[in-house]
């Protein structure tokens, strides 16, 4: 990760721009801005950012396109800052691509933990690939395909650890209940959010240690799921 990671933010709100800029500046990132969608993405093209904050309401092409278009030639993490809060709206975000999706008005604090998750989940993915992860008491070896509790093996079949590696894969990152079935189950069975339920319940009474109140299986209600490699 660079020292002073730089943010590109894509929003047509003055008042924001100006908020994010003096915010983020003054925790050492380099901040660009563009108020229009295209704009956002001649910046990105010409300035490669570290991540993206991107609203969805822009004056030229909505933040859906912009997204789509930044995905079909980078990785770069997008965060995904709109006052649209509902469920349709946040799964097309993130089938478009986005990273994740906060609503405004959003808390400092909370914007600032997910760009360290972003800029976390980009290292990992532009390093070499990991294949021991680790996360608590969790340990996976990824080419063993062995998942250890606390030093103690856990059998997983292969469905489950199928699913559990995709969400390793992405860790950070919420994966919408289609991304999800369609990566592990296959096309035909990306609406049957039933089996999803079933395979993440699953894993939690053999992973978490209260599956009540998980810590790295986490649900985005109405969206899908993340994995949190932080406890």
């Amino acid at each position: 990760m660079n020292q002073h990671p730089h943010v590109l933010v894509i929003d047509d709100e003055p008042q924001i721009l100006r908020a994010l800029r003096t915010i983020l500046g003054a925790r050492q990132f380099r901040v660009s801005t563009a108020s229009r969608g295209e704009e956002g993405l001649a910046l990105a093209a010409a300035q490669p950012p570290d991540l993206v904050i991107l609203d969805l309401t822009l004056p030229d092409i909505d933040g859906f396109e912009v997204c789509a278009r930044l995905r079909a030639w980078t990785q770069v993490p997008i965060i995904v800052l709109s006052v649209r809060d509902d469920e349709g709206a946040k799964v097309r975000a993130l089938d478009r691509g986005a990273d994740d999706y906060l609503t405004k008005p959003f808390g400092i604090e909370e914007l600032l933990a997910r760009i360290r998750v972003g800029l976390r989940h980009a290292a990992r993915t532009q390093g070499a690939a990991q294949v021991i992860v680790k996360a608590g008491s969790l340990e996976i070896d990824l080419s063993q395909y062995k998942v250890l509790k606390g030093g103690v093996e856990v059998k997983l079949t292969g469905t489950e650890y199928k699913l559990l590696a995709y969400l390793i894969a992405n860790a950070g990152r919420v994966l919408t209940h289609r991304s999800l079935l369609t990566s592990v189950w296959g096309p035909a069975d990306a609406d049957h959010v039933e089996y999803l339920r079933v395979f993440i319940r699953q894993l939690r009474l053999k992973l978490e240690d209260n599956p009540e109140e998980p810590k790295y299986l986490r649900t985005e209600p109405g969206v899908g799921y993340r994995f949190d490699l932080d406890d």
